[in-house]
């Protein structure tokens, strides 16, 4: 099970919002590189990075710190996965062209399914290269940095893409990002047995224990946010648990 810790950029800076609130962020930091270094050292095999300046807008304003960070894990064999206002092939082509080994794509999917089908069909980028990313409310998906509630339900979409190839699933429980109050580990599990596609969780870890639980529903991987930079979570030991749930190390 992977680790994943999260940079979530808004106008350079490291930040998190509170249920995706724009209004009610915290800032953590003025130097990205710098912390995913930090996260490089604890023994991270990813980085997940999240434009939030981008989700809202479409427009990708972060690219240069996105590249020093991808800079960064290419010389030290850490991926890097980016998410936030891809809605284009043009995006994905110069994200994966900067070092990120996956992208996210949310918004552009959901209001675009044809076209999300068919860059998936389309053998010159790599489906798994590319990860599905739900974000969802009572189960019920939003776009656009969450700023749009839809009435489509997570786990329809998870179904279509079984089969797909697709590297991943992220999987943010909007109520509970930056919260610290827990995985939503029961919606999580249902998104696990509707699909094929590995499922990452996203939103609410608060302590140790919840990167236990997804290692008991069979996450494919974990984001940590907020539980990191109030130091609630080791990085290192969620680490090992991960490693542990892979049997790379007991």
């Amino acid at each position: 099970m992977d680790i994943l810790p999260a940079i979530d950029l808004r106008a350079g800076l490291v930040v998190r919002l509170a249920k995706g609130d724009y209004d009610r962020q915290t800032t953590y930091g003025d130097d990205p590189p710098a912390v995913a270094r930090e996260f490089v050292q604890a023994g991270a095999g990813w980085i997940h990075i999240v434009d939030l300046d981008a989700a809202r807008s479409g427009e990708l304003v972060n690219t240069d710190v996105i590249a020093k960070v991808c800079s960064l894990a290419r010389a030290t064999g850490v991926r890097v996965q980016n998410g936030g206002g891809i809605r284009d092939r043009q995006r994905i082509e110069m994200l994966l062209g900067l070092g990120v080994s996956r992208v996210v794509i949310g918004s552009a999917a959901l209001k675009n399914w044809p076209w999300f089908e068919q860059l998936l069909a389309d053998e010159t980028i790599a489906n798994e290269s590319i990860a599905l990313g739900l974000d969802a409310r009572d189960g019920l998906l939003a776009a656009e940095g969450w700023t749009k509630q839809t009435d489509i339900a997570a786990t329809d979409l998870a179904r279509r893409v079984s089969g797909s190839g697709l590297g991943a699933i992220v999987y943010t429980d909007i109520a509970r990002d930056g919260m610290l109050t827990g995985v939503n580990v029961e919606s999580t599990a249902q998104l696990i047995a509707a699909t094929d596609v590995p499922i990452i969780a996203s939103g609410g870890v608060g302590d140790i224990q919840d990167i236990r639980d997804c290692q008991a529903v069979n996450c494919s991987g974990v984001i940590l946010g907020k539980a990191l930079y109030e130091k609630k979570v080791n990085l290192t030991e969620a680490i090992e648990i991960g490693k542990w749930a892979t049997g790379k190390s007991k």
